[in-house]
């Protein structure tokens, strides 16, 4: 008997969105919805109609129930290839795994009693499409055939079997293969429980609301890994993807939280092509060279990318470069880094926590080809587990291969261990079965076996039931769903150690439930070194640094000194120190500047003070001696009242020398500005006096013998302290004005290295003030030489003209020295300590030029030569008159001589 199919009747499936609304958004999914329907009808009737000429690989296990199994049982085949090699972990491990559950609850007597649970297991060969094409199984019971044109050969209508009806699915295991199966599932309102597949865009309930699944998605995951880099304090690493969607899901949502939790940047996101070339690898690892200082690598990717990365590494010399976290598809596996355990140490990875079920391992270890035979894949999992070969009519066995003995034993004669996702596929039909348990004893109430109902099982209402469910699963740990239909995250932390004390291989060092507790005493990198690698853009700037970002990059900076006088404000800017403060050493504030004066034990002072004390010994003795030998003839003659004025501003200026070394106050600033310029007034006033007399004397006996005004010792007095008293004036002025202070200079003393900047206390002399202090003094000098320079040809037996005229054409040479050396040193570090010796020691040479040609010499003959020490003939004025007119006469030839005058000496006369 023929049997076609023909296309299905709309009507029917569209009765499952008949109360749908008329928003667009629900419009649009309706119509895609009803592609769905239109594709899956034609390749439902395309596989219906060669069903009996190629039915799908599949193992049927009897049951009142029915549910959907969809396993990795094979590997992706080449091109033109559904299937490749059997897959025996992630393949026979997980499926046996449904069978081993399936066998505990159809022998509770306690969960689902007197139901029996079947099931109709799937292989998905790893492929997304191949996937789709078998799962069509699950929903062909669904599917209203067109049987009106169908006749028998006896013209009856045909008996056609009744499909069976699977209630539920268990599965997929790969996100992607999960994704094309939900989308048809869904349509027709059968739930979904995957053990593997963690892709967060399952977690979208509008989309996969038929989709549960009992490991924790990608999302929780990624935040682990999340917190673990930051943990490590790494702040710039790489991602490594699959194509696909569970390695670009899983990628996504690192970067995604990685931005929402900030300080952590992506240095390259790298997607590993599905097909990869050639070359491929060493273009990756060359990419991921690219930025070397991201030495951290998120690696979301399946087995074989993993050990080609890792391949790649290796050849490029880079073991131990790269320091990777990878993802629950890494794992604790020693398949990814067989042969590859020197670039794969230290690697952190993450796997959802888990348990080994000892049960399974009891169950799957004394599985044979005799007891085991509904496993129609297990004969090919044997020859590949035990590296031999059956024996089969008809077919020799290949060269090189053993002949298998059916003898073997698993864990005896191949090595065993438990694959990682075991636990959760049994989790995942425990959780199927709690749910109808659940649904059985709301609506049967307490009846036996499958009630009227649940025949058929309401979809719809199952869902519920699943998400409702809570329990303690297979390793002790709590099974339960979220409104999304996702379980819990709880994860262990795993990193390869080569180092470790015991054996090499995968340690736990840490856990994630919400939260990381990582054990960072328990992590060992490459060399068995305890320090965490660095894997940063950027290292922290030095203390007094600041940090320069790079445009885009915000883990990216570079580190910049705080110079000159700033200090870190904050960790992007440097600001500068108040005036009257300098950086800490560190630059990260401000610390008071010292504050220094010349001190007395300084070289700048102790020429000064040396000079000063010589001198004031020396003015001392000549007072003492004119005062001894006050009535002798030399000191008569020498005008004793100037004499002794002289002699006290002399004093005075050796005087200041103490006053602008002692440390600065208002009294000592007071004194300064008194003595400063009146030491030398009092001198220049009294040497004035003295010269402008002599030159008044001699100018008026060249006219007349009649003597001129105010020659007289009382007159000179009155002249010299008339001139003096102008200088006491303005200083007397100048303290109303301005009061004597202190302040304290911090630009003088402010080197472009903070280290050496000092305050300076000092008066509030200015340079200005200074010199406008000292220029009447310079006035008086000035005068006081013309008037020397006028008088010099005066006989030298009549007055001190000559003396004083050789002591200032000194002086002003002296103080012509000083102008350039005093002005010259402004910008010296120690200006002024250069100014305050150049200063002192100026008025101490001035002082000792005056001291030294115009007393000096009569001390000296008081004290050595007494006997000229006597009275000499009284010369009248009249004498003093015409010495004068002869003087006067005498420089008159001198000077026709000169003009070339050839007159005789007789004709003159």
């Amino acid at each position: 008997m023929e049997d076609t199919m023909t296309p299905l009747h709309l009507t029917s499936l569209l009765c499952h969105h008949r109360n749908i609304s008329k928003s667009p958004g629900q419009l649009v999914s309706f119509l895609v919805n009803i592609l769905w329907i239109v594709m899956i009808g034609f390749m439902a009737q395309s596989w219906s109609l060669t069903s009996s000429e190629t039915q799908p690989h599949s193992i049927k296990i009897e049951g009142d129930i029915t549910l959907g199994g969809l396993f990795p049982i094979h590997s992706r085949g080449p091109a033109g290839v559904a299937c490749g090699e059997i897959k025996k972990e992630k393949g026979i491990h997980r499926m046996e795994a449904m069978l081993y559950a399936l066998d505990q609850i159809n022998s509770d007597p306690d969960l689902l009693p007197n139901i029996t649970l079947g099931a109709r297991i799937l292989d998905t060969c790893s492929r997304d499409t191949y996937a789709l094409e078998q799962s069509l199984t699950f929903v062909q019971a669904l599917i209203q055939k067109d049987t009106s044109d169908v006749r028998c050969s006896n013209g009856e209508p045909p008996i056609i079997p009744k499909p069976e009806r699977v209630i539920g699915v268990i599965g997929a295991s790969a996100s992607s293969v999960s994704i094309m199966v939900a989308n048809v599932l869904r349509l027709f309102s059968i739930p979904q429980i995957s053990y593997a597949s963690t892709a967060p865009e399952l977690s979208d309930n509008n989309r996969y609301d038929f989709f549960s699944r009992v490991v924790p998605p990608d999302s929780f995951q990624a935040q682990a890994m999340v917190d673990i880099v930051k943990a490590m304090g790494w702040n710039y690493v790489s991602t490594l993807a699959s194509e696909g969607n569970y390695g670009e899901s899983g990628v996504d949502a690192f970067i995604q939280i990685s931005r929402e939790a900030g300080g952590l940047c992506i240095a390259q996101s790298i997607k590993i092509p599905r097909e990869p070339r050639p070359g491929e690898f060493d273009k990756i690892i060359k990419r991921l060279m690219e930025t070397s200082n991201a030495r951290g690598v998120i690696i979301f990717a399946n087995e074989d990318d993993i050990k080609r990365v890792l391949e790649a590494a290796k050849k490029s010399n880079l073991t131990g470069h790269f320091l990777f976290v990878g993802s629950d598809s890494w794992g604790a596996k020693i398949a990814p880094i067989l042969n590859q355990e020197d670039v794969a140490e230290g690697a952190v990875t993450i796997l959802p926590k888990r348990a080994s079920i000892e049960g399974f391992d009891q169950y799957f270890t004394t599985r044979s080809l005799e007891n085991n035979r509904r496993n129609i894949w297990f004969a090919e999992f044997w020859e590949d587990d035990f590296k031999c070969k059956l024996t089969r009519p008809g077919i020799r066995t290949s060269s090189g291969l053993r002949k298998c003995t059916g003898e073997e034993r698993i864990s005896r004669d191949s090595p065993y261990e438990q694959e990682g996702k075991v636990q959760f596929v049994i989790d995942a039909v425990y959780a199927m079965a709690h749910a109808i348990h659940s649904m059985h004893m709301d609506l049967c109430l307490g009846a036996m076996g499958v009630c009227d109902k649940m025949d058929p099982v309401d979809g719809r209402m199952l869902l519920r039931y699943i998400r409702a469910v809570s329990f303690n699963g297979s390793a002790g740990t709590g099974v339960m769903f979220n409104e999304n239909g996702d379980a819990p995250g709880r994860y262990d932390i795993f990193q390869y150690q080569l180092s470790n004390s015991t054996s090499p291989g995968y340690k736990i060092i840490g856990q994630w439930t919400n939260h990381l507790r990582l054990n960072a005493e328990d992590m060992q990198w490459s060399g068995g070194e305890k320090q965490v690698p660095d894997s940063v853009c950027s290292f922290p700037c030095e203390s007094g640094e600041r940090k320069r970002m790079v445009k885009g990059v915000p883990c990216c900076w570079h580190c910049e000194l705080c110079d000159g006088y700033q200090y870190l404000l904050d960790e992007f800017n440097c600001d500068t120190c108040p005036f009257d403060m300098r950086p800490t050493p560190n630059r990260t504030g401000c610390r008071p500047t010292p504050i220094i004066k010349l001190e007395w034990s300084s070289p700048w002072a102790i020429i000064p003070v040396f000079l000063a004390v010589l001198g004031i010994l020396a003015t001392s003795g000549v007072i003492i001696t004119f005062i001894r030998f006050n009535d002798t003839p030399i000191v008569r003659a020498s005008g004793r009242e100037l004499s002794y004025v002289l002699l006290t501003g002399i004093f005075l200026i050796y005087v200041i020398t103490f006053l602008m070394i002692a440390e600065p106050g208002t009294v000592v600033c007071g004194f300064r500005r008194l003595f400063l310029g009146l030491g030398m007034c009092i001198s220049y006033a009294a040497m004035l006096t003295k010269t402008n007399r002599i030159y008044r004397i001699f100018e008026q006996g060249k006219k007349s013998v009649t003597p001129p005004k105010f020659i007289s010792p009382t007159s000179q007095l009155i002249i010299t302290f008339i001139l003096i008293s102008v200088q006491v004036l303005g200083i007397f002025i100048w303290f109303i004005i301005v009061p004597p202070h202190t302040n304290i200079d911090f630009d003088e003393l402010r080197p472009p290295n903070p280290e050496f900047a000092r305050g300076i206390l000092k008066c509030d002399i200015s340079d200005l003030s200074l010199i406008g202090c000292l220029s009447y003094s310079m006035a008086l000098m000035v005068t006081c030489t013309v008037y020397a320079i006028k008088s010099r040809g005066v006989p030298e037996t009549f007055n001190e003209a000559k003396p004083i005229g050789f002591t200032m054409y000194t002086t002003c040479i002296i103080w012509l020295a000083f102008v350039p050396i005093f002005f010259g040193t402004s910008q010296s570090t120690e200006k002024m300590f250069i100014q305050t010796t150049t200063l002192t020691v100026s008025m101490s040479l001035s002082a000792t030029v005056s001291l030294g040609m115009l007393y000096i010499p009569k001390v000296y003959v008081i004290i050595f030569h007494p006997e000229q020490n006597v009275q000499k003939r009284k010369r009248s004025f009249r004498a003093v008159a015409q010495a004068a007119a002869v003087t006067s006469r005498l420089s008159q030839r001198f000077n026709d001589k000169q003009n070339g005058e050839t007159k005789s000496e007789a004709e003159k006369s």
